[in-house]
Formats: structure tokens, sequence, C-alpha cells
């Protein structure tokens, strides 16, 4: 079922994304060859925890951190560790979660560890950009695959490939809230977009093929060809006056 949310719900939804926000902020400032993803990782939980929230990911189905920090080909649900240490030229994706007054922020971005390669820095660019045009998208009377199809149209148009084994999802006082919100398929079908709907739109692009293979901690996705990955995500609301960027577009 999908569940709309009230003015006050989305309300408190957009701060605990702006704690979520907050936290990636702060951990991208941070980046740089040689700190270790577990050590951005407790940066995060420190200021979640701060900030009066708690970890949204840490003991979810028994993920271990409150961030997932994946590196170069890995997709997403990298394990922060002690042992890796970032590296000049590898690009970072930092995905975050929090808990606040009952209601779940999430949010990820990719960031570059000093100087990438051109390559790497045009994957970058057109993953946020599929994330845009999907928020575009997300206005009264739209079809919830209007919003796959607009990030799937762009990263083809550049030559990329779009996960399919994870996709998007409803948010609100669970993490993980119907509907599923894939990041390919035709445009015009699905459930209509409505005021209160609140999605956390997250595309993942590939540099090279779209398949995804998992590493035996049951967490890791990595590309199967080992070739580079981005991800970008932000929770949006339909409004009737469009889209509401939880934690950053002030209301």
């Amino acid at each position: 079922m999908i569940v709309l949310k009230t003015a006050s719900e989305l309300a408190t939804l957009d701060q605990a994304n702006r704690l979520v926000h907050g936290a990636l902020h702060r951990v991208a400032a941070a980046v740089k060859p040689g700190v270790s993803t577990w050590d951005l990782d407790a940066l995060a939980e420190e200021y979640i925890r701060s900030g009066g929230g708690r970890p949204a990911f840490k003991g979810y189905r028994g993920y271990p951190a409150t961030l997932c920090t994946s590196v170069n080909e890995v997709i997403v649900h990298g394990i922060p560790s002690k042992a890796l240490h970032l590296r000049a030229g590898d690009v970072l994706s930092i995905d975050c979660g929090a808990v606040l007054d009952g209601f779940v922020g999430d949010a990820a971005v990719t960031v570059s560890v000093g100087v990438v390669a051109p390559e790497a820095d045009a994957l970058l660019r057109v993953t946020r950009e599929c994330l845009e045009h999907a928020i575009e998208v997300m206005r009264p009377g739209r079809r919830l695959t209007d919003v796959g199809h607009s990030v799937q149209s762009h990263a083809e148009a550049h030559g990329y490939s779009v996960v399919r084994d994870f996709c998007g999802h409803g948010i609100g006082r669970a993490m993980h809230e119907e509907p599923s919100v894939p990041n390919y398929g035709q445009p015009g079908r699905g459930p209509e977009l409505r005021p209160g709907l609140v999605l956390a739109i997250e595309p993942m692009i590939n540099l090279g093929k779209a398949g995804v293979v998992i590493d035996p901690d049951g967490w890791t996705a990595r590309t199967e060809d080992g070739k580079l990955s981005a991800h970008f995500e932000h929770s949006v609301a339909v409004t009737e006056d469009g889209p509401w960027v939880l934690g950053v577009d002030g209301r």
C-alpha cells in the first residue's frame, strides 16, 4: 500500500533528510587519499547522533555500519572498513540514512578522491543529471514509470548502463515502503504521482555493463565487469507546486 504523507509528516521527513545531508556534507569534506572508510563512518554516526537522530542502516537486516561506502566498481552496500584506505583517483559512493522523530531520511552522493580520470568525471556528472531529470518528473499527474524512464533515457543516451538489480523506493516511517522505483522502464505506467507521495530516487549507473555480483559478505555489490559505478540519491516529495527535495530545498 502506498502511504501519502501529511504536511506535518513531510516537515519531519525534511528534518530527517537535513540530518542526512549534513552528515554527507561532513563526510564528503573529509574524503582524501589515505583516509579509511571506517573513519568516515564514525564521522557520520557522531554527526547523526549529535543531531538527535540514529543511524537508519546500522542493524537494518544485520547491516553493521552507519554508511554504505562503495569504492570504484562497488555499486552499493560497501561496508566501511579499517583496512580500506582511499587512494587518489578513486570514486566513492556514500549512502547515508537517519531516523529522526520516527521518520527516515535517505540520500547518497558519489565523490572524487583527488583528481580522477575524465571517464570517471563524466560518469559522475551524468549520474547526477539522471537524478535531476527524475526529480523533475515528480509532479502531480505523472506516472511512476516516468521516473525510471527519465533515468534510463539519459544514462543510455551517454552510453552507460542502468543497474536493474537495485532500485529506489517509497520512504517514510520505514526506510523501504511501497512503491519500488526501478531506474528503467516504459513511461506512462504504474500509479499516478499524487501530492504527499515520497520516493527515495537513486540512480545507479555503470560505466560498463549492468551485471552485478555480490561478495561473500552478502552485502557488497560490484559491477560484474569490474568497471566504475556511480550512485546519487535524494528523497523527494510530490507537492501541488512540484517536487520537493527533502533536506535540501527550503520550504
